[in-house]
Formats: structure tokens, C-alpha cells, sequence
């Protein structure tokens, strides 16, 4: 049995159904953005499948480029969140609405 592009979308429609879900029903900052990291290699098995079924390199480039810039998303969100962690003991999303002016 060959594993045919069709499976790994449906690999990644899950992987995105659960970061999804992570964002939707979680509370935790360091949750939501752990699932949005999974919903952006979700994306990524994508452009890799399609390339792949298409023998283009349209994918692997788009690949690279979303890893660069949540790698960029990396640094700047976790500094951010350890920074709240730091001052305010709590890394829930309700009591850091409470930041607003």
C-alpha cells in the first residue's frame, strides 16, 4: 500500500482541526500558541504534498518562507509571554485581557 498525497491532507486537515481546537478551547497563552504552530505545519504538509503531487518546488519554497517567519513569531511571542508570566504569575488569556489602558 502507497501512501498517495490524499493521505497526508488528510493528515494535515487534522493536525489543523486540532490546533484549531487548542485556540477555541483553551486558555492558556502557551497553549493557543502551541496550536498555532500546529496549524502552521498543518499548512506546511499541505504545500509539501501539493508540490509534491505537482513535481514543482512551489511548496518547499512556501515551506521555508512560513518556518522563517514562525520562527520570527517564536521569539517575539514567547519573550512576550514569558514577560506577562513574569509580572503577573498567570499565563491565562482571561486575566490578560484585563491589560487593556
Amino acid at each position: 500500500m502507497t501512501v498517495t498525497p490524499g493521505w497526508y491532507m488528510a493528515l494535515a486537515a487534522v493536525l489543523f482541526v486540532i490546533g484549531t481546537g487548542g485556540i477555541l478551547l483553551r486558555r492558556n497563552a502557551l497553549v493557543m500558541f502551541m496550536s498555532v504552530e500546529l496549524m502552521l505545519n498543518a499548512v506546511n504538509l499541505t504545500f509539501v504534498a501539493a508540490g509534491r503531487e505537482l513535481n514543482v518546488l512551489d511548496g518547499q519554497v512556501a515551506v521555508f518562507f512560513v518556518m522563517v517567519v514562525a520562527a520570527a513569531e517564536v521569539v517575539v511571542g514567547l519573550a512576550i509571554i514569558v514577560a506577562v508570566f513574569r509580572r503577573r504569575q498567570t499565563a491565562s488569556v482571561d486575566e490578560l485581557s484585563e491589560l487593556r489602558g
